[in-house]
């Protein structure tokens, strides 16, 4: 008989033979092939890979920002291979946060109103002063995104993304522009809010360095994965060093 306190992860998304192939006039590139991959409730996964193996498709997948040509991508009991615009835009609201390398913010709107604009998407937000507080950045949410360093302005990013309280964070390069020490500021959050939250992180990074911090590492090589390996050590964002 099982031990009735042992916990079985929950698959938050399962990828299934998974394959995207665009196609430039009769001419074919295969981005993804029968990837296949689970991601379990709170985990942290880095996305290892150089630029053009595939990575950022294989987020996009994950993110319902794009379909897969073949295979299935299967979220609570639906397949959001097959699903249309509408329930594709819903997902994303509901339950994706993004971030990325460059912040994407609004340069009129202070740093409270940057994140204020995500609350207005989904029924049930964080207040953006709880959101804000979470990334340590309460002090500066009245200034406006050019009063802020690139650390302070992905860190009002990662606030935005917080705010709809989604089940998956997905950060694509998202130390990309930012120095080490900055860098290791950005990557101690996301440990954080990992380890505090349960939140379910996936970072996609071509920095070898930064897996280091994850629990999981996926190396994606021209569209296929070529490993996936549990850390057995994860590093303390402030000691990863490249």
């Amino acid at each position: 008989m099982a031990d009735s306190t042992t916990t079985v992860p929950q698959a938050v998304l399962r990828i299934e033979r998974v394959s995207r192939i665009f196609r430039m006039g009769e001419v074919e590139v295969p981005a993804l092939v029968e990837v296949d991959m689970t991601i379990e409730a709170g985990e942290f996964i880095a996305i290892l890979g150089p630029s053009g193996s595939g990575k950022s498709t294989l987020l996009n997948m994950i993110g319902g920002t794009d379909r897969p040509t073949s295979g299935s991508v299967w979220h609570e009991g639906h397949d959001l291979a097959v699903a249309d615009d509408g329930e594709l835009t819903e997902y994303r609201r509901e339950k994706v946060g993004f971030i990325f390398q460059f912040y994407n913010l609004v340069p009129s709107l202070t740093a409270y109103e940057n994140v204020q604009v995500a609350t207005e998407l989904v029924d049930d937000p964080l207040d953006p002063k709880d959101a804000l507080e979470m990334v340590e950045l309460s002090d500066r949410a009245s200034h406006f995104p050019a009063q802020l360093s690139g650390g302070e302005q992905q860190r009002v990013a990662i606030a935005r993304a917080l705010a709809k309280r989604p089940e998956l964070l997905l950060a694509d390069e998202p130390t990309g522009a930012l120095d080490l020490t900055t860098s290791r500021s950005v990557l101690g959050i996301l440990q954080r809010l990992n380890r505090e939250q349960n939140l379910t992180i996936i970072l996609i990074t071509h920095n070898a360095a930064i897996p280091a911090i994850a629990h999981r590492v996926v190396r994606i090589v021209s569209g296929r994965i070529a490993e996936s390996r549990i850390n057995e050590h994860v590093l303390p964002a402030e000691e990863v060093s490249w």
